[in-house]
């Protein structure tokens, strides 16, 4: 997606009417989180403040407020006198990225054992959600699918902290994605790959789970950090 087409508006006007409030700060922050997540937004482009603050209706210190929040989770930062921007990972944070991933999504797993069995349906739906994604040629819901699957992979664990957590990291990841510029290339065999470890999850091979995600990490991140050596462009999304 790119800004120029001014579509983010009409899905930042839909969030906004869509959105449960609480503290107003927090529900804005979680609402601009939410549009990161959902690749609504390209790393580098400006957050125009008035247009966001007339869409969520909402002061312009509390849009400040909520940008500052966004800004300690590395999804936006501050230009002195040039304004908001949606941060542009480097190849450093992508290891860092997973660095953490790996701690929270393979304990996730190597539990799993003791998870309700809804839980493991989250992850099977969220596999053929993007099965069908694929089947549609449908790049974009690829990537939202896949981004749902890993956050049932850390629902797994049962802990809201983790899940409030991997919420954060995967709307960053959502940006480091925009560095793939073969995204059918990139998508097709991470779906092959989903689908083994849901399968294993099924069948309560959690031993078996853990060692496929871990593989599926080391070859995400080692492609990702190749196209950051690269100095790829900014394309479409994709799984990781």
């Amino acid at each position: 997606m790119t800004q120029d087409t001014e579509e983010w508006v009409d899905r930042l006007a839909k969030a906004r009417a869509t959105g449960e409030r609480s503290s107003m700060i927090e529900w804005v922050a979680d609402v601009l989180r939410g549009q990161i997540f959902e690749g609504t937004f390209e790393p580098g482009q400006r957050l125009r403040e008035e247009k966001i603050g007339e869409i969520l209706e909402v002061s312009r210190n509390t849009l400040r407020e909520a940008f500052r929040l966004l800004g300690h989770e590395r999804l936006v930062v501050h230009q002195f006198h040039r304004g908001v921007f949606v941060a542009q990972p480097s190849a450093d944070d992508v290891a860092d990225l997973y660095r953490v991933r790996r701690a929270l999504e393979l304990s996730a797993v190597r539990g799993a054992s003791g998870a309700p069995r809804s839980g493991i349906d989250a992850v099977a739906a969220a596999v053929t959600e993007g099965e069908q994604a694929l089947g549609g040629e449908d790049w974009w819901g690829i990537g939202t699918a896949n981004m749902r699957f890993h956050e049932a992979i850390t629902a797994l664990a049962g802990s809201r902290r983790a899940d409030e957590i991997m919420r954060q990291l995967l709307a960053e990841m959502r940006l480091v994605f925009h560095i793939m510029k073969a995204p059918r290339e990139f998508h097709a065999p991470y779906l092959t790959s989903n689908r083994r470890i849901s399968d294993l999850l099924s069948a309560g091979r959690t031993e078996d789970a853990e060692a496929a995600l871990a593989a599926y990490f080391d070859i995400a991140e080692r492609q990702l950090l190749e196209a950051y050596d690269r100095g790829g462009p900014a394309g479409p999304d994709a799984p990781g």
